[in-house]
């Protein structure tokens, strides 16, 4: 019988470090996969299953010809993704967004991870860094790391870990909303992979209260931090309070648009502003007001939140609410294939790297456990094609974007998946022409998405272009 790899140890049991764990162990390598739950919780977990979702229950956009982040989706199901093939057995309507049952769905991840025979679950908080006879190490403690930990990693790193707050959108029992005065309708009528096309419920708001929602906002009392709390929040996760402050119109232009809506209830009269909430659990009993996220003190926020025309009798299942988020300078530390440069025995993955979303961070812990598959089995890991939308994350975290960004005078920011992390692309002419406008735009998106999923599939089946192996001692790149 021929010896199993020696065990690579997993630190953090969410969608990176479950992913991680199971990568590795459909190639062959044993795990343990540490979670310090439920000995020790984070301020924002409440379950104890793997692979909880945290914040939102949306894994966003699942367009794979249209969208990066329905790109990254279809790339990690042809990877042979844990996360993304529970996600499509647990998913709820949400126009062109591919949502879960986040119960259905952690519950799921928890029974594939313990019931792999390579795998072994150790529950317990991880206080110190690993002792060096853990030979490889994966780190995916993601942006609620504790605090003990949290400073280890610093001390490993040399380097400050940067951190900042997510802000928690608030969940209503369905049964609560006035229907009388809301409606459904996913906005343009779009269907998406788990619904049709009314799968949002949509509280129209007039001038008049829409000027006063925002007064209360703006008014509204908020948790006071601490001084050394006061850093910057990640612009995709904006608390709705803060995005007031920068213009009364602001709103009205993220998750209050009134676009593509028509409200049956009064089809004549335009919606001022419009909220939009969406479903969060399969039975359809619970909806999170989506973009709401807020750092309100709770004794106002169901107050404020009842001035929706729709909302006014609302029951909250959750009031929204503020969670640490921790990531590292991952340009300035991490190699090409995510290991820790003083000490390459580490490795990490997920949001700690300073990727931005659940997609974003089950898609490195993919990556991270591949990596770390193959060095266990005497092979050099193989890296993602640039083009791909795997590659053109991993290369925002380890790096390949600084350049022009240190150039500018920037630092590091946790990054969504968006196109502008892909290499230029040709767009083929449309009757001999090249197309303008939106034809130019939709026709680069299809030309990217096709190139990846072409580059993704030839990497995956191991007849990718060949490529010097990545270059593990470049020094680091020292972002400005």
């Amino acid at each position: 019988m021929t010896a199993l790899p020696e065990t690579v140890h997993v630190i953090g049991g969410g969608l990176a470090g479950s992913e991680a764990a199971w990568q590795l162990a459909q190639r062959g390598v044993p795990v343990v996969l540490r979670e310090m739950r439920p000995h020790k919780r984070s301020p924002a977990h409440v379950s104890d299953d793997l692979a909880e979702l945290v914040c939102s229950n949306s894994f966003r956009s699942d367009d794979h010809e249209h969208n990066a982040v329905g790109l990254l989706h279809e790339e990690l199901r042809r990877a042979g993704s844990l996360i993304m093939a529970t996600a499509d057995g647990h998913k709820v309507p949400a126009g062109g967004a591919l949502a879960v049952d986040r119960t259905g769905f952690s519950a799921a991840v928890t029974e594939a991870i313990r019931a792999h025979p390579l795998i072994t679950i150790d529950y317990g908080e991880i206080t110190e860094l690993p002792p060096t006879d853990w030979t490889s190490v994966i780190i995916a403690t993601g942006p609620l790391t504790s605090d003990a930990f949290a400073a280890a990693i610093a001390t490993a790193t040399g380097e400050d870990a940067l951190a900042f707050f997510d802000a928690i959108a608030p969940i209503v029992h369905f049964e609560s909303i006035d229907m009388d005065v809301a409606w459904f309708q996913s906005r343009y009528d779009r269907v998406g992979p788990g619904g049709t096309e009314a799968d949002y419920i949509n509280c129209p708001l007039d001038r008049a209260t829409y000027e006063a929602f925002v007064d209360a906002l703006l008014a509204g009392e908020r948790h006071q931090f601490h001084s050394w709390e006061k850093i910057p929040y990640f612009d995709g996760c904006l608390p709705i309070e803060v995005m007031a402050e920068r213009g009364r119109e602001t709103l009205r232009f993220g998750p209050m648009k009134p676009v593509g809506l028509t409200n049956p209830h009064a089809p004549d009269a335009k919606p001022h502003a419009v909220v939009q909430l969406r479903q969060d659990n399969a039975l359809g009993s619970l909806y999170n007001m989506v973009g709401f996220q807020t750092k309100l003190r709770y004794g106002i926020q169901a107050d404020i939140f009842r001035m929706i025309p729709g909302l006014q009798n609302a029951q909250f299942a959750r009031l929204g609410g503020m969670h640490r988020n921790t990531f590292l300078n991952a340009p300035a530390l991490l190699d090409a294939t995510l290991r820790l440069r003083r000490q390459p025995r580490l490795r990490f993955a997920g949001q700690i790297t300073g990727c931005e979303g659940y997609v974003e961070s089950a898609a490195m812990g993919l990556l991270a456990g591949r990596f770390a598959a193959a060095e266990r089995l005497g092979h050099v890991p193989d890296l993602p094609p640039a083009t791909t939308a795997l590659g053109a994350v991993l290369g925002h975290i380890t790096g390949g974007h600084l350049a022009g960004q240190a150039a500018a005078g920037g630092t590091y920011q946790p990054m969504n998946v968006n196109f502008g992390l892909f290499p230029p692309v040709e767009i083929a002419p449309v009757d001999g022409k090249p197309p303008k406008g939106k034809a130019r735009g939709a026709a680069k998106k299809r030309a990217i998405t096709a190139r990846a999923l072409a580059d993704l599939d030839r990497w995956l089946a191991g007849t990718a272009p060949e490529t010097s192996p990545p270059d593990l001692t470049a020094p680091a790149i020292t972002p400005a």
